[in-house]
């Protein structure tokens, strides 16, 4: 199995590219909000009940995807200090055990275009609700600093690189 990691801070075209990326090479998407969306309907963000079920699901799910022999899986992941180091840890691991391999990919944005980005439709519409003013509080406390995530293979500004050509780029890390 591959896992197209992709990571990045809140609004730098995870989910766009991630579906781009999904559209233009059939590859299997798993968006980490469909596990912070659900755990949300049951707890509140980082509590540790919250934090807790987020990891068993998560966990649950990749160990699924690897026994099934799923080829390539893309995860869009925004690191941030809820999540323990130990969680990336295992899941590198749980990949790389089962003679798989991690692609890390980096997406980027300038501040300007993050804080543009944060009230879009778009992101409402995908249960995204973190606005300017928290988003900046969170940066600023450095709850974006970790986990430590593994080396990217590639980063790109999406600022400066459409969806469906930063989606080339990373198909082309798999070729």
């Amino acid at each position: 199995m591959k896992l197209v990691l992709i990571y990045g801070r809140p609004a730098v075209g995870k989910l766009t590219v991630a579906r781009e990326l999904a559209r233009q090479t059939g590859w299997r998407l798993f968006h980490n909000h469909m596990t912070v969306n659900l755990v949300l309907a049951l707890h509140d963000f980082g509590t540790p009940e919250f934090v807790a079920l987020r990891e068993r699901i998560w966990s649950d799910a990749f160990r699924s995807a690897v026994a099934a022999k799923v080829p390539v899986l893309i995860f869009t992941f925004n690191p941030e200090s809820t999540v323990p180091q130990r969680f990336i840890d295992e899941l590198v691991s749980l990949v790389e055990a089962n003679a798989g391999e991690v692609i890390a990919v980096e997406l980027t944005a300038g501040e300007d275009e993050i804080e543009r980005r944060l009230g879009s439709k778009e992101r409402l519409s995908d249960g995204k609700h973190l606005d300017g003013a928290l988003y900046r509080q969170l940066r600023d406390s450095g709850a974006f600093d970790s986990p430590v995530m593994p080396r990217p293979r590639i980063s790109i500004d999406t600022s400066a690189s459409a969806p469906d050509e930063s989606a080339r780029l990373v198909a082309a890390l798999l070729a």
